[in-house]
């Protein structure tokens, strides 16, 4: 019985670690002010209107103990407001203040730059490629 060899460069997470660190440090560069964790619940506040704390997590990708830090954080900067729910007080929504949805818009721009940049290696055609195939193991 032959071994195939481990190869650490052949493998997807690894790879995929690599080419976060690289995102997020084009991310930080170029959009000190929060960060890519931040900038998502932002994004998806904006899309999404006022959200729970849990369905944001959810939309997010965050636990809730994370999403907890993160809305904390955000609430202390001033990006977002949160209240209860009038239906279900132990629930808290989460909605973006007027200066979240201020700094929001005003980094789209610089954010789809830094997409632009981490994908710059690749074609156009490659660039909607590898995001299909990401999506499809997400």
């Amino acid at each position: 019985m032959t071994e195939r060899p481990y190869v650490l460069d052949a493998q997807i997470g690894y790879v995929l670690r690599r080419v976060t660190q690289r995102h997020l440090a084009l991310f930080s560069d170029a959009i000190p002010e929060v960060t890519t964790t931040q900038f998502a619940v932002l994004a998806r506040l904006a899309e999404l209107g006022p959200q729970s704390q849990n369905a944001l997590g959810r939309e997010t990708a965050l636990d809730a103990a994370t999403i907890k830090g993160v809305v904390d954080r955000l609430a202390r900067q001033g990006l977002v407001s949160t209240f209860p729910d009038p239906d279900d007080r132990r629930r808290l929504t989460v909605d973006l203040s007027e200066e979240g949805r201020a700094v929001f818009l005003r980094l789209v721009p610089t954010a789809l730059e830094v997409s632009a940049r981490t994908q710059g290696p690749l074609s156009k055609v490659e660039q909607r490629q590898l995001l299909d195939l990401l999506m499809r193991l997400v």
